[in-house]
This record gives C-alpha cells, sequence and structure tokens, in this order.
C-alpha cells in the first residue's frame, strides 16, 4: 500500500509531537488533513509502541528531521517534516512540475526556518497561535486551530497555482494566434499573464472590466519595476471628463494615479489608448551607479558608465542614462580597542535611527526608478543598501573578474 492509499484509508491515524507547536508540524497535520479530512492526528511527547499510523516531527523516522544525519536538499536547505511530506505526496496533489515550484516557494522556506531559526512571516504568524507562557491547560485547542487556518492557506495556495498553470496554457494558446508585432493583446476575460508576457515585445493588455467597458494595463519589462510603455503623465490620476479631454477619448473613464490601469467604455478606444501611449512614449531608463566616483577595479568611472550602456542595450532599453548616487557617509562608530590598537568597531547609532538611515538612502535611489544599480565600493556601507533594493525586486549589478575580463554581472 503506498504512503497516499495508507492516509486516504477511514481509519487513517498520524502522530506528532505535543508541546509547542511550529508551522512546520502545523502544516504537516493540515497537508494531511487535505488528503483525507478524517484522518486522526494525535499528539504526545512519546510515539505510542502500538501506533498504526504515520509519525511525523518527532521519532526519528522517515519523517522526523531531529536526527545527526537528517537530509538536506541539494542546494543545501535542509528537510523539515513540512518539505519530507511534501516530497512524498505533493506530486499526487498538483503533479509533479508545480510540485517541485511549490516546495521552492512554499515549503523551502518554512522548513529553512524551522531548522535555522531564520526569520519567516507566515511561521511567526503560525507561532503566535501558541498559547501564552502562563496560560493554563494544554495546548491541543490552539494547535488544531492553527492547522484549520494553514488548511485555507494550503487550500488556496493549491487553487492559485492550479490556476496560474491553467492561465500560462491559456496565455500561450492566445499569443500563438496573436501578431508578433502588435504590441497590444487582447485577452477575452482577465487572465493572468504578466510573468508569460515579461519576454515578450507586449507592452498592453486589454480585458473586459467586471464594473463594464474594458481594463488597460501596462506589462513590466522582466528584471524590472518599470514598464515597457507607460501611459502619458498627464493622464494619471485623471477621470471622466477631465481623462476625456486629456485623451480625445470619448469613452475614457479613469487613469489610476500609479499608472497600472487604466479603464475605457469601448474596446476601439481602449487599443486607441494604447496606441497614443506608444506613440509618445519616450524611453527616459535610468540606472543608478551607487557608490563613488572614482576608479573601481581598475576600471575607470566612465568606463563603468559605458559598461551599464552597453548592458541595458543588451536588454533591450534604449536611451539609458547613468545616474551616480554617493555611498553612506560612515556613521559614528563605538571603537573598542586591545591596548590601544582600534580591534573592532560598531555603529553608534541606535537601530531604530540605522533604520531611516538607510531607508533614506534606499528612498533616494527608488526616486529616480531605475531600471538596475550598479553597486561598488565599501561593502560595509553597500551591504545593507543591498539587502534592501533586492527585497524590493530591483536588479542590483556589480564588476566582477573572470579569465582576465572585467565584467558586470546582476547578482542573483
Amino acid at each position: 500500500m503506498t504512503l497516499i492509499e495508507q492516509l486516504k484509508q477511514t481509519s487513517a491515524c498520524a502522530f506528532t509531537h505535543g508541546g509547542k507547536f511550529h508551522a512546520d508540524d502545523v502544516f504537516s497535520s493540515a497537508l494531511l488533513l487535505y488528503l483525507n479530512p478524517e484522518i486522526t492526528i494525535l499528539r504526545g511527547n512519546k510515539v505510542p509502541e502500538d501506533l498504526s499510523g504515520i509519525v511525523f516531527d518527532i521519532g526519528r523516522g522517515e519523517f522526523d528531521h531531529h536526527q545527526k544525519d537528517s537530509r538536506i536538499r541539494e542546494n543545501g536547505i535542509p528537510y523539515a517534516a513540512f518539505g519530507l511530506l511534501w516530497e512524498a505526496l505533493g506530486a499526487d496533489i498538483l503533479g509533479e512540475e508545480l510540485a517541485a515550484k511549490f516546495d521552492e516557494d512554499f515549503v523551502q522556506p518554512l522548513d529553512n526556518n524551522d531548522n535555522t531559526g531564520e526569520k519567516n512571516e507566515l511561521a511567526t504568524l503560525i507561532g503566535n497561535f501558541n498559547p501564552s507562557w502562563d496560560a493554563k491547560g494544554g495546548s491541543d485547542d490552539a494547535f488544531f486551530q492553527a492547522v484549520r487556518v494553514a488548511g485555507m492557506i494550503l487550500e488556496n495556495k493549491f487553487e492559485r497555482y492550479r490556476g496560474n498553470e491553467r492561465a500560462d496554457k491559456r496565455v500561450e494558446e492566445l499569443l500563438q494566434k496573436h501578431d508578433p508585432t502588435d504590441r497590444v493583446l487582447i485577452l477575452p476575460e482577465f487572465i493572468p499573464c504578466q510573468k508569460a508576457l515579461v519576454e515578450t515585445d507586449i507592452a498592453f493588455v486589454i480585458f473586459p472590466s467586471n464594473r463594464g467597458g474594458y481594463c488597460i494595463q501596462p506589462q513590466k519589462r522582466e528584471y524590472s519595476m518599470n514598464y515597457k510603455c507607460a501611459f502619458p503623465e498627464e493622464w494619471l490620476g485623471s477621470e471622466g471628463e477631465e481623462l476625456v479631454r486629456k485623451t480625445g477619448l470619448e469613452s475614457a473613464i479613469f487613469c489610476h494615479k500609479g499608472g497600472f490601469l487604466m479603464t475605457v467604455g469601448e474596446q476601439e478606444e481602449a487599443v486607441r489608448a494604447c496606441e497614443i501611449a506608444l506613440e509618445r512614449y519616450e524611453e527616459n531608463a535610468v540606472i543608478v551607479r551607487y557608490g563613488c566616483d572614482t576608479e573601481t577595479d581598475h576600471v575607470s568611472a566612465d568606463a563603468v558608465d559605458e559598461m551599464l550602456k552597453q548592458v541595458a542595450k543588451v536588454r533591450g532599453i534604449k536611451g539609458v542614462r547613468v545616474q551616480q548616487v554617493e555611498a553612506l557617509t560612515l556613521p559614528e562608530l563605538d571603537i573598542s580597542d586591545d591596548n590601544g590598537k582600534a580591534v573592532y568597531a560598531e555603529v553608534a547609532m541606535e537601530k531604530p535611527e540605522w533604520k531611516v538611515y538607510i531607508k533614506e538612502k534606499v528612498k533616494e535611489i527608488t526616486g529616480y526608478k531605475p531600471e538596475a544599480v550598479y553597486v561598488e565600493g565599501d561593502i560595509f556601507a553597500a551591504y545593507p543598501i543591498v539587502r534592501a533594493l533586492r527585497k524590493k525586486h530591483i536588479p542590483v549589478l556589480t564588476m566582477i573578474e573572470k579569465d582576465g575580463n572585467q565584467m558586470i554581472t546582476r547578482i542573483p
């Protein structure tokens, strides 16, 4: 009998540890209940000798990870119980391809949190279901409350992954019939398509709005916070008669101030809005060079600027300019010494003040809406900026040397 057949038996049973719970055992339980809502999940400090079900997150067995020789993925992320169960069951739920993607996107961060303590917001939220330290009674009620929430999250996630797969196939069908020279794609209904279109030249999609009329959405470039083509600046934040006057389109309804959505009453005028935007759009791309305006790794500042423009050209971005942004000034340090010799230092700022200090510099950089940020200079000053930019999904570039050649590369 396979594992999934065993789990789907009416008398199926599973056992995990008692006491304080974490996202690992909670999501493992939610996964088993997803497969069989009637499965009995028991908790305790010792595995019963007469147990006929499966055991996870305790007992040093196949679905535990507390033993010294517990398994580690090829990418270095160790398995927790949730990952071990998902490895065995995921393909039956989502198919092999989607199951692997789900493991990478959703399961691995939780496994890593359980094994290393690395911060994870979802794990923290689940952990907050634990009773407070001075609460009376056991934790089983709180555990199963957390499991119910985790179960809803899993169901929604599974449906989202399946929906995205259906969307990718539908968009692929539409692209096969689409003129590749036409930068406007008309959809029969709303279909999530940003990822599918990112490597194409399509700049706008049009689809029927559930409020009537048609929506227009500009499409972003790959690895960029910017659009392939943007609505004219004066349209942004306008609606009704004001937008009609500015666009010359009688059925124009609304253009969001953020530029990510416009609505028009008639499909023909939605297409015309895209055509106007494409006709009037001027490429004004920026790459920020963060650091000192000096020689870097034996490459002059002017040479770096020229290399950055070549990088933009390779990515199909025209008319790019390089904007210099000075690195953070080294703040005051608390220095420790050994026999009068300075050997160690810490930033004198309090943590909240330091966060604001970093935030202001990141705000300065992102104010240019850069296609990418090239980082050079002192790693101490650069690291917090690089970390903040990557969290915003802004490409970060740096200089490396390979086979005697200096080249620019994107930090993955």
